[in-house]
């Protein structure tokens, strides 16, 4: 084999990667904005074929749009409007998604909350609220798509955060509602193994996302501030994030199940 024809087949194997997700059915939830939209907007490009949820109509048909603008099959996205603190909501998620699309291959769980509490001035409204959204709807949700996900030998990919690995001052319930994601994303990737489903997280640090407006903070200002902190001298961007999530996504992470991937510009492994 001559040099060119080896770079030849190295460019057809790269160009192919475009549509590493083709035609593949995933559901995201939390796709409104940041992580997940982001997450919906590259899926897209790769091709595959999408069913996304969030509770803002409005915002949630923007991700649909700027979805299907870059889709190579010009696909418009399934929307669907739910609150996962509802049990019936969930339920209709996946009915919908199954209804409409056939089959599923992907999971995300990226929807969830933040909440600023401690030991000192918590509540169980509010543990239960985090809970309710960054574990139980996960826990639902996956119940509903296992079988589906058998049929497909699809793949889940939880989205967790830093502070599931670590303590953090004034953020009780969101810590303890990443810790068991984590514990949770190992435990299923065990009981799915047999069946070929692999179930992974990313764990994101300090990304730039509307998140912190919901607790009363300016993402400018948070950001602003991990220039101070954070090794690579910066906060990250969802897009970091949904790379991370598609690479596990796909069939590219084939061997790779029970992995919680750490994203934050080596924050956790720092001493600052």
């Amino acid at each position: 084999m001559n040099k060119i024809t080896c770079i030849t087949n190295r460019m057809a194997t790269f160009i192919s990667t475009d549509k590493k997700l083709d035609q593949k059915v995933a559901i995201i939830t939390g796709a409104t904005s940041g992580i997940g939209r982001a997450t919906a907007v590259l899926f897209s490009r790769l091709g595959a074929k999408l069913a996304l949820t969030g509770r803002n109509q409005e915002n949630l048909a923007k991700s649909a749009e700027e979805c299907e603008a870059v889709s190579p099959h010009n696909l418009k996205p399934l929307c669907i409007v739910g609150d996962l603190t509802i049990e019936s909501d969930i339920e209709r998620i996946m009915k919908s998604t199954i209804d409409t699309c056939g089959k599923l291959n992907i999971l995300v769980n990226n929807a969830g909350i933040i909440a600023l509490d401690s030991a000192e001035d918590g509540s169980l409204q509010t543990l239960d609220l985090v809970w309710k959204i960054n574990v139980r709807a996960v826990y639902h949700l996956t119940m509903l798509a296992v079988p589906h996900l058998i049929e497909s030998k699809g793949s889940i990919v939880n989205v967790s955060g830093v502070l599931g690995k670590r303590g953090y001052v004034g953020a009780l319930s969101y810590t303890i509602s990443k810790g068991a994601l984590d514990q949770f994303t190992r435990s299923v990737a065990l009981d799915l193994a047999p069946k070929q489903i692999r179930v992974n997280s990313v764990n994101p640090g300090l990304i730039e996302t509307n998140i912190f407006s919901t607790i009363g903070l300016d993402a400018k200002e948070v950001m602003k501030e991990a220039t101070q902190s954070y090794p690579l001298g910066r906060g990250g961007q969802p897009q970091e994030v949904a790379n991370a999530i598609a690479f596990l996504a796909s069939d590219e992470a084939s061997f790779i199940t029970g992995e919680t991937l750490v994203v934050d510009g080596a924050k956790t492994v720092s001493y600052k």
